[in-house]
Formats: structure tokens, sequence, C-alpha cells
């Protein structure tokens, strides 16, 4: 099966193996582990449900590139894939994936794949597969230089630290502690914390050290890049929030997600999500993203587009 060249599995050496007594990955266990029906026809149960009762978008997509990925050999890797979400999920029922055999070239292939839910699509994914093939055109961005994961504390251990301070307003404190009480199968840890007691408009990026909850290890690459695409919607469309802090969200959804894979990975190590959005306006924010192994190779890009509606007046300010 083809699997993480060495350099990806050398980013982190701690986690070659997975630790005496250490569970296997939710998100390779129950998340991402389909129900085959029939040829090309999957069923995917729900594991963690946002505050907002809608699908996670990671999670359909996630689980789309599984379907597709089931429908092509061990040979081939994915290299893109491009989504566009039309209707909001249902967490109350399953979803079927139907996966439709687009082409298969010697090169690259292309699955089709609709995400169904009460005989209506609820995502369309397109899915390109590519066989491995050496090239000596090869340059990259640098990653930016932050501090290492190790060096940072987890979003949990800073909500906790927030909710320790007697001045924090209650309808903030029920707010985090209902993001404490979620069983995201992600650990994050933010490299420039928001100050929740200021709420200032910052700049539309963030940056973000990210791995799969659990172990993974050295599996099918489709896999990691399965678990990749999950991970990547998790917070990126509130990057084009930051500058505006003064209003109010009314609603807020993706609207479609492209992701590019550049190079083997593990999904179960930490590696950092550098986010940026170029643009927003029309109710709508474009953001940008970047999946950084830590030993600084560039392992995938992603883009988004999502609807954000907000107040028309700003709301006061919270400091």
């Amino acid at each position: 099966m083809a699997t993480p060249s060495d350099g990806a599995c050398g980013q982190e050496a701690a986690a070659a193996a997975a630790p005496p007594g250490d569970l296997r990955s939710a998100l390779i266990t129950s998340v991402l582990d389909l129900e085959a029906l029939d040829l090309d026809l999957f069923r995917g149960m729900h594991y963690w449900v946002p505050v907002t009762q809608r699908l996670f978008g990671g999670q359909i997509v996630g689980q789309a590139l599984v379907a597709a990925a089931k429908s092509v050999t061990e040979e081939v890797h994915i290299h893109s894939l491009h989504c566009y979400f039309v209707r909001a999920g249902d967490p109350t029922v399953p979803v079927l994936y139907q996966v439709e055999r687009t082409r298969t070239g010697k090169s690259f292939s292309v699955r089709s794949v609709k995400a169904i839910q009460h005989g209506q699509p609820i995502l369309i994914c397109q899915a390109s597969f590519q066989q491995a093939q050496a090239s000596p055109l090869q340059h990259q961005f640098h990653m930016p230089d932050v501090p290492l994961p190790e060096e940072l504390l987890t979003q949990e251990e800073l909500i906790q630290k927030y909710l320790q301070d007697p001045n924090l307003l209650e309808r903030y404190r029920q707010r985090l502690k209902k993001m404490l009480a979620q069983e995201v199968p992600i650990e994050i840890k933010p490299v420039n914390p928001p100050d929740v007691f200021h709420w200032n408009p910052q700049e539309p990026k963030q940056l973000l050290w990210v791995r799969a909850r659990g172990h993974i290890g050295e599996s099918d690459m489709k896999l990691h890049c399965c678990v990749a695409a999950y991970i990547s919607d998790y917070a990126f469309l509130n990057t084009a929030l930051l500058p505006h802090q003064y209003h109010k969200v009314t609603f807020m959804a993706s609207l479609d997600h492209s992701m590019w894979f550049h190079t083997p990975f593990r999904a179960d190590h930490w590696m950092l999500y550098e986010c940026e959005s170029p643009w927003a306006g029309g109710c709508r924010g474009l953001v940008h993203g970047r999946l950084w192994r830590r030993d600084g190779v560039l392992a995938a890009s992603c883009a988004q587009e999502g609807v954000i509606r907000v107040e028309e007046q700003p709301a006061k300010s919270k400091l």
C-alpha cells in the first residue's frame, strides 16, 4: 500500500508508533469508516456535530473522499478535490455516498461523488487521483517561523484558562463551556490565540498547529488525505471574521471547498495550518490555507468560500 515517505515519517519521531495504551483515532475507527451497501454506494454515520446542529462540512468532505478512494487502485494517490455544499446536512440521519467512475486513465483518474440525504444531494464532490510521477520542476513557499507545538497550549487548555478569570462575561463563559463539552476528534494549538476579553479586530490571518487525535500510523496515504480533508474545514471560514469582530454573525456556512495534496504526510502528526482571507464581500468570504509538515514541507493547499451574513449595524464594543 502507498505509505508516507521517510521524510514525512521522520517529521515527528515520537509519534512513529502508537504509545502503549494509545487508542486509534476516532477519525478512522468511526468518522471515516464507511459502510459498503453496494458497488460504489456507501453509508456514513456521524461522530461530532457542531453547536449549529448542522453536519460538520469537513466530515462530509472527508467521507466523500473515502468513498471515492475505495473505487481506485492502491497505486494511485489523491492529488485534488473540489466540492460544493448544496444543502445543510441533517445530523439525525446517515449520509449516502454514491460514486461515479467518471474516468480511469493511465496517469490521472477522476471520481464524482454525490452525498445524499432525504433523497437530495447535500454535497457534490470531484476527486482526482494520480499515478506517482517524478519531475525536476519543484518549488514551494517557505513555512512561517512559529513556536513549536510543544511550546503552546491546546485549545482546551486555553478555554480552561479563560474560564478561571472571574471577570469573564457570563455569555462568553457559557459559549466557552459549550465548546469545551464538544468531543472534537482534532487537537488544535493556536499560535496566536485570540483575546476573548477584548475581541479587537485582527488581520484576517491565523496560524494553528493541528493533528488528528489518537493514532493512525503507517496506513494508506489516501487515508491521511481523507483525515486532512476533515481537519481542513475546522475554523477555516472563521478567518474571514477576524477583522470584523464588532459585527454580530447571523448566519455562516461553507459554499465550496477545494484541496490540493502535494507530498506525503502524517495526519496524526502536528501540522501547521496557515489560514488567510484575501477578500470578503457580497455576503461571502474567501479563505486560503496551507498545511505544512513540521519539517517545513508544504503538504497540502486549501481554498474555501462561504456565505457570511451579519447584522447591518456593528454590535457595540465588547471591551
